[in-house]
């Protein structure tokens, strides 16, 4: 029995995980009177809880799991098989015809009310763009982060914007054929650019640092995240073993939450396998 509760405590965050998710599945499936919610939230919080499950197990390929279980179904099924573009620019399509469907519940449960919980996990765990962009050879920056780019992720934001209310306005037909066909090459705008800013600045991550649009939602509310790196600054002995291993250049070694970089965590937890004190947690 006391094995068994061990085992139980051990798990606990990824069986809390799927049933945050599988409520969210419930609760969309009875609102929106439609089966493919209860099917879709349940298979992407299982996959979030098999992974969390693994890493706390030590499989080094947890989170790759999770990236190209969720990641793929997101890009090839809801995406391309299902014409559903689950990009920004579909978030702005569905919130301007006032419509709770695809990708304004996917940004509002990932993205935009879902980082108060979870924060930038969604970068780490789920983003098919990252799940590509982990796999180059530059998993620890090898420059320093160019902090005065991270402006043109608001471009890209206010650009995303305008092309979209600006189809709006001109009133044009065919605008489910047209969101499709930008969301096809808005991601193949987006490996390129992510392959060839890795490669320029050495360090897979550098589209997530500086041309993201989706980290304008992100970074305010991660914030606040409920789930997040904790440091016991006691046991720390500034080794800066961390500093070297975070993608994301988080200042993690501090326990603030104005720490710099804070808000960029993708929860990796390179971090805490690194240190050599536990301070990390």
């Amino acid at each position: 029995m006391m094995r068994k509760n061990s085992v139980l405590r051990k798990y606990m965050s990824s069986i809390l995980l799927f049933l945050l998710f599988e409520t969210v599945a419930i609760m969309l499936w009875i609102a929106k009177d439609n089966l493919f919610y209860l099917l879709n939230f349940s298979y992407i919080g299982g996959c979030l809880a098999l992974g969390t499950a693994l890493f706390t197990a030590g499989k080094h390929y947890a989170r790759h799991f999770v990236q190209l279980t969720v990641g793929s179904y997101m890009l090839l099924y809801l995406g391309i098989i299902s014409c559903e573009n689950m990009q920004i620019e579909g978030f702005w399509y569905y919130l301007f015809q006032g419509v709770f469907e695809a990708a304004t519940i996917h940004y509002a449960v990932a993205k935009i009310f879902g980082p108060l919980l979870f924060g930038r996990g969604w970068c780490g765990y789920a983003c098919w763009t990252a799940m590509v962009l982990d796999f180059l050879p530059y998993k620890q920056p090898k420059k320093p982060r160019k902090e005065k780019l991270g402006i043109l992720r608001y471009v890209m934001f206010a650009v995303s914007l305008t092309m979209v209310s600006g189809l709006f306005l001109m009133k044009i037909t065919n605008l489910e054929k047209i969101m499709f066909w930008m969301f096809l090459a808005g991601n193949a705008l987006y490996y390129i650019a992510g392959i060839m800013l890795a490669f320029i600045f050495k360090d897979n991550r550098a589209f997530c640092k500086y041309l993201c649009p989706v980290t304008v939602f992100l970074k305010p509310m991660s914030y606040f995240s409920l789930l997040r790196v904790h440091c016991n600054e006691n046991k720390c002995v500034h080794c800066s073993k961390c500093l070297q291993v975070c993608p994301m250049n988080v200042e993690v070694n501090k326990e603030s939450r104005k720490r710099k970089n804070g808000t960029e965590c993708i929860l990796c937890y390179e971090c805490t396998k690194a240190c050599p004190t536990k301070a990390l947690y």
